[in-house]
């Protein structure tokens, strides 16, 4: 059923759900399946297999709350054909609560006092709902050795427990459910008016109404932080007529007499004091659930762009975090972005000549290729000092959000442990330069700055979200075995943290690696776990050229045959274009060996190890435009896109603060999602149109022409 389920829902066959999860369950990564495994899931991509494996992941929690739940009413002694029938065929953990409600342990409620009483049949005379003389009948059940003393505690006492049945009543709460769900609306205050200045960034919110079904996740986020903090007040008003109306459908069963009065006024209170509380906090709970889905996908495509930027290569390079009091630190690294040297330079005088000879000579004793600048305070100074030097190389302004987290953090204190935190602030924006890829995955991506409310979303679905992204880039990328640092290792398909660190001390112990079946030697590197990484690592120069491709190791006999029998060498067959294209692949199908396969190890052939980020290219931004004051309205400026959210993006224009491009200026169309337009480290054109110095806040637009209005 879970797989008829899935398959349905994700509009694939069941064949390929079986197979996605019979991988799965072998220890398959979803990186290997997308891979290497396209015969058996036919052709299923990375965001398909994951779909699978969340779903499937859902669904067994769901079994696990049913059996949960039959075991609990089992041993109650209250399980019944009919009520495990119900909670068989439930579908959603919705039906399955409310189903289990009227059984779950409770704390001694108004109810159960009433049944202490012995006012349960009181209420049940009342359900009954016939034209009876009720306060006689009520007046019956005055004990007072009970704490019943009149006829109207009795009536009081059964209308709790009627009220606590429609409560549980499982056809009451499904229908009042999609009332909430459906009609909602999220009304917010200020909580305190003392706090009014404290809350000032909520003041957007001081005085609003808003369907909850409508509403913009970064909008619903941003309220619930807001009454997280004490500063907004936050109620749920849905159709409560609507709400009556339906539960009185359900309960009552005559009208014009006393017991049907005394329904309607159970009714009234069973929604207020029970219905409406519980499924207002289960409907705000949905409603987060949902924003913290789109806030998540929002930091997952915003993130990947990030660790998909282009790389510059390996290029000596010479990094400088910029600094006014306390100097620019500067490093010169080699093509692998090894720390050769480090020094300071200071350009708060008027006289720059020591800073000058300092850079010069620098650049020309390690042969630097490229200069990288963090993007941080005094970052245009920097630049514009550095470009009068008339090097003659690419002077490059990089993105250092997060480097202060990895300059102070365990891993950088190991890798230089002489060093203070600016020269590994620095070293690391001089390899954010060189492979991005290599060295954000260092940092925690929640400190990469890329996301939307990342703070308020659910941390385990964000970093679960997330780790997918980063392994998913990796492998796509592939990694240098001679070269990764034992954190991108830690990434890559059947590794993990442990066996990157093998696979480092290996390499220390024992010098390069010259072959992947070297890989074998590794400790506690087994048979599985060398067949899910294999392939996404990558040995330059090794013996067999094929360790250099994304070639699995289990096809090199499938391609030096298919060598043989064009009479060449596998060498050849990677060099000579014409030659392969005199192959035909269909004389090579296998029940194993699919064309998605064929085709796969061909392109690989055709360009060994391709890396498929963009090439890079260079951005300068606007010289003489250094800090927000040097900005007026009008002026059209290049910037690169530096997050996305659901109501706009991002943009640096150079002023050391990002403006915000507004849903409604991304295009000259109307844009519903913000992404579909925009990406990070996108190159832009932006006008400015209007700027707020008092509050830090810059409007831009990049619409081909200005926007009349601004």
């Amino acid at each position: 059923m879970p797989i008829q389920t899935i398959a349905s829902e994700l509009n694939i066959s069941t064949k390929q759900v079986e197979a996605t999860l019979a991988l799965l369950q072998e220890g398959a990564t979803i990186p290997f399946i997308a891979r290497y495994r396209k015969e058996a899931t036919f052709g299923l991509d990375e965001v398909q297999l994951a779909q699978i494996r969340d779903r499937h992941a859902q669904i067994q929690e769901l079994e696990h709350r049913r059996k949960f739940i039959l075991q609990t009413i089992e041993a109650q002694g209250n399980l019944t054909p009919e009520i495990a029938q119900k909670i068989t065929a439930a579908t959603n953990i919705a039906q399955l609560e409310d189903l289990y409600l009227p059984y779950k342990p409770k704390r001694r409620t108004r109810a159960a006092i009433a049944r202490e009483k012995g006012l349960e049949p009181l209420a049940s005379l009342i359900l009954l709902q016939q034209n009876i003389d009720l306060v006689a009948r009520a007046t019956e059940f005055i004990q007072p050795e009970k704490g019943v003393n009149t006829y109207q505690e009795a009536l009081d006492g059964a209308r709790d427990i009627i009220a606590e049945g429609i409560n549980e009543n499982i056809d009451v709460r499904t229908r009042v459910r999609k009332i909430f769900l459906e009609t909602s609306a999220l009304v917010v205050k200020l909580a305190d008016e003392n706090k009014k200045e404290e809350a000032a960034k909520y003041r957007d919110y001081f005085e609003f109404d808003g369907q909850l079904k409508q509403m913009p996740s970064h909008r619903l986020l941003a309220i619930l932080r807001g009454e997280r903090e004490g500063f907004l007040k936050v109620n749920l008003e849905p159709d409560a007529a609507q709400a009556f109306l339906q539960m009185e459908k359900i309960s009552l069963k005559a009208t014009n007499n006393e017991c049907a009065e005394q329904v309607k006024i159970a009714v009234a209170d069973a929604y207020k004091r029970l219905l409406k509380p519980s499924l207002e906090n289960e409907t705000l709970a949905t409603a987060k659930t949902k924003a913290d889905l789109e806030a998540i996908a929002v930091f997952r495509e915003n993130l990947k762009e990030l660790l998909m930027a282009s790389p510059l290569g390996e290029k000596r390079t010479l990094a400088i975090d910029p600094g006014l009091r306390t100097g620019c630190k500067v490093v010169c690294l080699d093509e692998q972005g090894k720390l050769v040297e480090n020094t300071v330079i200071y350009l708060l005088s008027s006289d720059h000549t020591q800073a000058q000879k300092t850079i010069e000579f620098l650049c020309k004793k390690h042969q630097i290729q490229a200069i990288a600048i963090g993007n941080g305070t005094a970052s245009r100074e920097t630049e514009s000092f550095v470009k009068k030097l008339g090097l003659n190389m690419p002077i490059i302004l990089v993105n250092e959000s997060g480097a202060s987290i990895y300059s102070a953090s365990e891993l950088a204190r190991e890798e230089f442990p002489d060093h203070d935190i600016t020269v590994r602030g620095a070293v690391s924006i001089g390899r954010r330069l060189i492979d991005p890829l290599a060295e954000l995955v260092k940092i925690d991506p929640k400190s990469i700055g890329v996301g939307q409310y990342q703070h308020d979303v659910e941390q385990n679905a964000l970093k679960h979200g997330l780790d997918d992204v980063v392994i998913s880039c990796v492998n796509s990328v592939g990694v240098e075995l001679n070269t990764a640092s034992k954190q991108i290792l830690s990434y890559v398909s059947g590794l993990g943290p442990t066996l990157a660190q093998n696979i480092v001390d290996y390499r220390n112990e024992n010098g390069a690696f010259s072959s992947r079946a070297q890989l074998k030697k590794v400790p506690r590197l087994g048979e599985k776990a060398y067949e899910q990484a294999a392939g996404f690592l990558r040995i330059r120069g090794a013996k067999n050229p094929l360790d250099s491709s994304a070639v699995h190791p289990e096809r090199y006999d499938l391609v030096a045959h298919i060598a043989k029998d064009a009479q060449t060498t596998v060498q050849n067959l990677m060099q000579n274009a014409e030659l392969r294209k005199t192959i035909d692949l269909k004389k090579y199908l296998s029940a194993q060996v699919g064309l998605p396969t064929l085709q796969d190890i061909f392109k690989e052939l055709e360009k060994p190890g391709r890396d498929p980020r963009q090439q890079f290219e260079a951005f300068e931004f606007a010289q003489g435009i250094e800090k927000p004051q040097d900005l007026s309205v009008g002026m059209h400026l290049p910037g690169v896109v530096t997050n996305v959210t659901a109501f706009g993006a991002f943009v640096d224009v150079g002023v050391h603060q990002d403006g915000l491009v507004h849903i409604s200026q991304l295009a000259d169309r109307f844009v519903k999602n913000p992404s579909d337009v925009v990406k990070v480290g996108q190159k832009v054109m932006a006008w400015v149109t209007e700027i707020d110095l008092g509050r830090k806040r810059i409007s831009l637009s990049i619409r081909k022409e200005m926007p009349v209005n601004s």
